[in-house]
């Protein structure tokens, strides 16, 4: 099996899991070199995980023996990288959002189409083994034609656990931008592309107080809202009602439900490669947990890097690619511009349903 070789740019928090992954998990997959403007970070990512070159992100680009770019950088370089990645030649996958703005995101993926090139992003989630079941379990018909959906993300933010809490409250963040992504990239893999939004918005506190270390004690100005409900209609005609929400202490409310002619469907967490998965057809009287039938239930984040490098040597289009990212970014952006006109958002953008894993519980090569 031929592997592909990968350039990482951005050795930040969540290269950990890309490179143990790409290095260890993926059979079709190398990493040839890493990049960071710390080059403390970057040799320690390079040591511990063997990589044999310590490049700067323009050597990367540069270079003939790189075929990915993987970018991890922080979202705001997000599409600038992308874009000098695909000019350069390379196939490119990014960590989420895709890009900051609507448009930007359009126009990586009419570059990546005028280069031949193949664009992705994160989060590959989805194709994990909770998901995918779920996926099988509705494509199989256990719940008869889905019909509605609900997806709930209610938390009190980050300001009590993170480090550097401030990009949160500010533009480019709140919580549709920083969960959102999860959410809608797997009901999107479940129910197929989103027609129209109606969103409505809050900003329920002004300030927040930093009370983890380093920075214990500090305010932030909160820039963006911080709660964000609607309801979104799919072009399949489900329709599904969506909360996200750093305002909220507690709730009870389950991740994902999908509801269907013939049941309802309890989905995993979408930020996890795992279960549990509940199932309840039309007459029972309670849920009854249902089992993975698909590999990948650890945390597999890279899934979409070897599946996009399996389209490169193969041919074919990657599960998590360049126009299912846009549209869920241009969904993300359809909550606020809905919010702000008092109008429902019709998207103008779409993708194609991405096509199911083969099931099997045998770790291995994705197909």
């Amino acid at each position: 099996m031929r592997k592909v070789k990968i350039g990482i740019i951005g050795c930040g928090n969540i290269s950990g899991i890309y490179l143990e992954n790409l290095t260890r998990t993926f059979a079709n997959t190398e990493v040839f070199a890493v990049s960071d403007f710390s080059e403390e970070r970057m040799a320690a990512a390079a040591q511990q995980y063997g990589v044999p070159n310590q490049w700067t992100a323009e050597q990367i680009l540069s270079s003939e023996e790189v075929e990915l770019v993987v970018n991890l950088t922080t979202p705001g370089e997000h599409y600038r990288i992308c874009r000098l990645a695909l000019e350069s030649g390379k196939h490119v996958y990014v960590e989420k959002p895709l890009s900051l703005s609507p448009e930007e995101g359009r126009g990586l993926v009419e570059l990546a189409r005028a280069k031949g090139l193949l664009l992705g992003g994160a989060p590959d989630t989805f194709l994990g083994a909770g998901l995918q079941t779920c996926r099988k379990l509705i494509d199989d018909g256990y719940i008869g034609q889905p019909i509605a959906a609900t997806a709930f993300m209610l938390g009190h933010g980050h300001e009590s656990w993170h480090p550097n809490p401030a990009f949160y409250y500010q533009a480019g963040g709140g919580p549709m931008f920083d969960m959102g992504p999860y959410y809608l990239t797997a009901l999107v893999s479940l129910l197929g592309p989103v027609q129209t939004v109606a969103g409505m918005t809050a900003k329920s506190f002004e300030q927040r107080t930093i009370t983890s270390q380093p920075r214990f004690g500090e305010k932030i100005d909160v820039e963006v809202p911080t709660h964000i409900a609607g309801t979104l209609r799919f072009r399949s005609g489900a329709i599904a009602t969506m909360i996200t929400s750093f305002d909220v202490w507690s709730s009870s409310l389950p991740p994902i439900e999908i509801y269907g002619t013939l049941g309802t469907l309890r989905v995993p967490d979408p930020n996890t490669f795992g279960g549990p998965i509940s199932l309840r057809p039309a007459g029972a009287s309670e849920f009854s947990e249902f089992p993975l039938v698909h590999q990948y239930a650890d945390n597999s984040r890279g899934i979409g890097v070897s599946d996009m490098a399996d389209c490169i040597v193969n041919g074919g289009v990657p599960r998590a690619n360049g126009e299912l990212t846009s549209h869920v970014l241009d969904i993300m952006h359809a909550f606020h511009s809905s919010s702000d006109s008092g109008q429902y958002a019709e998207l103008t953008s779409s993708c194609e349903q991405p096509r199911p894993l083969k099931t099997g519980l045998i770790k291995g090569y994705l197909d």
